[in-house]
């Protein structure tokens, strides 16, 4: 072979991978993965989804946390959450345009989601984009919580999400891959 056409063809074969490479990249989803969590049970969960999708993952802080104290931090989430208040976020997310998949994870509290993300959600135009809440949970299961993402978000297209024992996170590795890749396939 020539050395100009050997040349030719690997200028070609270079052009071809860089236009491959960008179509790729145009046609990739960038996810995000954004949770609140008070005992730690929720960020595992963030994280193993995290891990798992490649997503960037931003954790929402308000600026007066949580009483260590259960039966105190009960008593403070119920009375919030009865009065529709949204505490004000120590964390702000300035880039959300960026995502196209925002997972959004909390713990159920009183049957709802904690008031840090109903705060998030309130703030953060989610138009458009697609919402995949994950929950923690110490029994409650899913309650409403699937339901109020879906009203926080009336112009986003709201999947399937999941709600798992806060206490048995670690050991449920194999159900959050699998109820991944049944979700984000949709």
């Amino acid at each position: 072979m020539k050395p100009k056409t050997f040349l030719m063809l690997i200028i070609v074969g270079l052009l071809a991978t860089t236009y491959v490479n960008a179509q790729e990249s145009q046609t990739k989803k960038k996810m995000l993965v954004v949770y609140f969590s008070h005992s730690g049970n929720t960020e595992v969960l963030a994280k193993q989804i995290q891990n798992l999708t490649e997503a960037e993952i931003f954790k929402i802080e308000p600026v007066n946390a949580y009483p260590k104290d259960y039966n105190q931090c009960t008593k403070q989430a119920k009375q919030e959450i009865s009065d529709g208040y949204k505490p004000e976020l120590k964390t702000k997310l300035d880039n959300i345009a960026n995502y196209d998949v925002i997972f959004v994870g909390f713990p159920n509290w009183w049957s709802t989601i904690a008031p840090p993300i109903t705060t998030f959600l309130s703030e953060n135009d989610l138009s458009g984009k697609t919402v995949v809440p994950f929950i923690t949970h110490g029994g409650g299961g899913i309650a409403n919580c699937f339901v109020d993402v879906e009203k926080l978000c009336p112009n986003s297209k709201v999947l399937e999400g999941i709600a798992l024992p806060g206490t048995r996170v670690e050991g449920l590795k194999k159900d959050v891959e699998d109820w991944i890749k049944r979700t984000i396939a949709e």
